[in-house]
């Protein structure tokens, strides 16, 4: 399911509710002693309305340690914001950019150690930092296909014309499935909150209708009803999608069914992106994707997982064999076996 709440989750849109001393949801590196206190960075680079945005922050479970913002307008970056704990005085090290305007001061004596200043700025009609809190708060959906039952996609369909542009998504992607019905449960019965019972409607070889509930379907059909509401939408607004696992359960031209869909002028009219994670190593071509669009994850003998792209390698453009380069090893990130026999069963002493 869409995360409705990333949005939730994500410090970036809440962290100017939360009261003092609410610890943050930021994971440490756990392998290492040194590192499960130090701080977590995070920085995604974006474009809203034509605008190159970075922004990032570094942040402990108890504080943000840092916190920065550059925008491009006119194709040159510009500082509009920085803040840095200095753990010798106690106190912020802040830097505002001439760029950047409002009530700067305002917005930085209302901003918590626990919460970000984007966020604070914002909650308090940041008209500068308005299109990027929203690119957070409306733009950056999160799939959980592990949701069940499919709550996004069964809120869709309840929409108008939402369920039958469900169902004419799940008929384009091979699943024989003629009609769905969606119906809502009584609320007083499950504590006020929402249940959905979804049936799938299938023809008989004799042409009669038989019904499964969602239930009974397999993972690969609930799991492409679960996308199907987010990927419509994702579409239709433009937005960008993350999905973990894209592969699980389904066959491999589905998953490239998927990734076509994004790529298509036709069917991706308003330049959404979707950003996947998969082991599916079929869809490693330059047929699908371009060089730069390839990244690997590689785990080094401290655990420790490290992002590179393709291109790092300097592949030739329509030539070679992607796939095959990489299950022989020369773009790393494969895993490396040990040597392992059955356990002998011990012998039982009398």
């Amino acid at each position: 399911m869409i995360i409705e709440v990333p949005k939730g989750k994500l410090p970036v849109v809440l962290s100017a509710s939360w009261q003092t001393g609410k610890l943050l949801p930021v994971p440490s590196f756990l392998f290492d002693e040194d590192s499960t206190s130090a701080p977590t960075e995070f920085e995604v680079i974006f474009l809203v309305d034509g605008v190159r945005y970075q922004y990032g922050f570094a942040a402990t479970s108890r504080q943000v340690t840092e916190e920065w913002l550059f925008a491009s307008p006119k194709g040159r970056a510009q500082q509009w914001f920085s803040r840095t704990w200095d753990a010798d005085n106690g106190t912020y090290s802040w830097e505002f950019g001439k760029a950047f305007t409002g009530e700067k001061q305002l917005w930085q004596k209302s901003t918590r150690d626990n919460a970000l200043f984007l966020s604070t700025a914002a909650q308090l009609n940041s008209k500068s930092l308005a299109p990027v809190f929203a690119w957070f708060a409306e733009k950056l959906n999160i799939l959980d296909a592990d949701d069940s039952p499919a709550m996004y996609t069964s809120k869709r369909c309840m929409e108008v014309g939402g369920k039958s542009e469900v169902l004419a998504f799940l008929q384009a992607a091979d699943f024989d499935i003629a009609d769905l019905q969606v119906q809502v449960e009584d609320l007083s019965e499950n504590n006020g909150m929402e249940v959905f019972n979804v049936r799938t409607i299938h023809q008989t070889k004799q042409g009669r209708q038989a019904e499964l509930k969602l239930a009974e379907e397999s993972d690969g059909t609930r799991k492409i009803f679960a996308f199907a509401g987010p990927w419509l939408d994702t579409l239709r607004e433009g937005h960008v999608l993350f999905v973990d696992e894209l592969h699980g359960s389904l066959h491999p031209k589905l998953v490239q069914f998927l990734v076509d869909i994004f790529h298509s002028d036709k069917t991706n009219t308003n330049n959404a992106q979707l950003v996947f994670t998969t082991h599916d190593t079929s869809i490693l071509n330059q047929d699908v994707f371009r060089r730069d669009q390839i990244w690997f994850f590689e785990k080094d003998k401290e655990q420790a997982s490290h992002l590179y792209p393709l291109t790092d390698f300097h592949p030739r453009k329509d030539r070679g064999n992607l796939r095959a380069n990489y299950l022989d090893g020369r773009y790393g990130a494969l895993p490396v076996f040990g040597d392992w026999a059955a356990p002998r069963p011990t012998q039982k002493v009398e």
